[in-house]
């Protein structure tokens, strides 16, 4: 017999305790998820060398740019699924996970076979220093080789994440990250091999939370279990996921695009901005921390009460979380902006690459809470079932005035601090557009409205009976 055991009603208890309860585990996740991915930066820099530092600390806006539309369906895969848990509709929610699970797999192949292939095409295209393009291909071959392990927990952790179980990702996660710290130091301070086998490392991590969740999900006698009998694509399930994964997928896709070309820019300054730049990247996964646990957060407590036609309580979180999450990543920022030159300079030893990574700090830390408040209203979106509202905010801003105000400003100029203001401009963009979605639109107030017309239909048929 299914039972209700590690999973989250949301839909009833405190908003706010259950969000907090909720976005710790996620925090703590993220927290050492960034925390290893800095660590493969950290030893290849004291132990290899600066361009080793420069081909991996520049890997990430290329691996989000493959890996973001699929992370990004998960998400909407995840929002379909809290659905049916707020409704208790459990026969549907076990179709949809057993389709995400297919969709999961399909898009593991994809990613094996194009990042294979075609990263040396597009390390090329972006300019890649000729001295660092070597490593560079060597880091991401390895990394797409195995990154079937990413793509599959990314899936099984948003199933756990949709029925209120933010824990087990968080177990899995620690245990993946001491894994890869252990095996960064025995392949590369120990065996001396070169920067693929920081990729190799984190490959092997990442297969080990996947198979670990997939060992959690796999034990029967939870409404959340998975069969492997079972999976298989369900039309109507694969449309649900579509509608709300697509947009998502195509959000994230589209910032990844934008990113890239920011990148392909920075690479366009040297070996020096490369390595400086991509170690700022690493801290910048800091401050996404509250930003990514309370997106996270939000949208499943809404997406549940949604479920539920609890629109008042759905109204309350999306409040509460977007205020916290806001201050947290502001004071995240003002201890980066002051803090960065000696951050910098625990993965970059060239004085250049420092003084880079400090420039692009100070330039975009104190706007982080622009770009929270971005990422919140988007997942209350999402949540709400608006997933095509922020596609197009972010397709226009992040990605169409991000480009065009790159591609004007370097023909103008050719100024690494013109590239950096390219993230704080576009994120106060949609902040004040979200605000004003916020504040105005009807689907905000919707809530409320929803509610008033159940109640008046209830009102209806109760008089019609009697």
């Amino acid at each position: 017999m299914a039972t209700m055991s590690n999973t989250k009603d949301m839909t009833k208890g405190s908003p706010w305790k259950l969000i907090v309860t909720f976005a710790i585990p996620i925090f703590l996740s993220n927290l050492f998820q960034t925390l290893y991915n800095t660590f493969d930066s950290f030893i290849v820099g004291r132990f290899i060398n600066d361009d080793a530092l420069a081909a991996v600390s520049s890997s990430g806006n290329l691996i989000f740019l493959f890996t973001s539309f699929f992370i990004g369906m998960f998400a909407g895969a995840g929002t379909v699924i809290a659905n049916y848990f707020g409704k208790k509709d459990y026969e549907n929610m076990q179709r949809a996970i057993h389709t995400d699970v297919v969709i999961a797999l399909v898009a593991s192949v994809a990613l094996t076979v194009l990042g294979v292939i075609f990263t040396p095409l597009i390390l090329k295209a972006m300019g890649t220093a000729p001295e660092v393009l070597p490593n560079s291909i060597e880091y991401f071959r390895w990394y797409f080789a195995g990154i079937t392990g990413l793509v599959v927990y990314n899936c099984l952790n948003s199933i756990l994440h949709a029925v209120g179980n933010s824990r087990r990702g968080l177990y899995y996660l620690i245990i993946s990250s001491l894994v890869n710290v252990g095996l960064d130091l025995l392949f590369i301070a120990g065996f001396k091999w070169g920067v693929w086998a920081a990729a190799f490392a984190t490959s092997i991590s990442q297969v080990i939370s996947a198979l670990l969740c997939l060992g959690f999900l796999t034990k029967p006698g939870s409404l959340y279990a998975i069969s492997f009998k079972k999976i298989r694509f369900h039309g109507d399930m694969v449309k649900s996921i579509l509608r709300f994964g697509v947009p998502s997928g195509i959000q994230n896709s589209v910032i990844g695009l934008a990113n890239v070309l920011v990148q392909s820019n920075i690479n366009s300054f040297g070996n020096a901005a490369m390595a400086g730049c991509g170690s700022y990247s690493k801290l910048e996964g800091f401050a996404f921390l509250p930003i990514n646990c309370f997106s996270l957060s939000i949208s499943t407590f809404i997406s549940q009460n949604l479920g539920a036609k609890e629109y008042g309580r759905a109204k309350k979180g999306a409040t509460f979380g977007i205020i916290t999450s806001v201050l947290m990543s502001e004071i995240i920022g003002v201890i980066m902006y002051f803090g960065c030159p000696l951050f910098i300079s625990w993965f970059a030893r060239n004085p250049e690459s420092v003084a880079f990574g400090v420039q692009q700090a100070k330039t975009m830390s104190l706007f982080y809470f622009a770009l929270s408040f971005s990422h919140c209203v988007s997942a209350v979106c999402r949540g709400g079932g608006k997933p095509t509202i922020p596609m197009l905010v972010m397709l226009i801003d992040w990605c169409g005035i991000r480009i065009l105000y790159i591609t004007l400003m370097m023909a103008w100029r050719h100024e690494i601090a013109l590239l950096f203001w390219a993230y704080p401009l576009t994120w106060g963009i949609s902040s004040i557009f979200y605000l004003f979605y916020l504040i105005f639109s009807d689907w905000v107030h919707g809530f409320d409205k929803i509610e008033e017309k159940r109640l008046k239909q209830l009102g209806k048929e109760k008089s019609l009976g009697e």
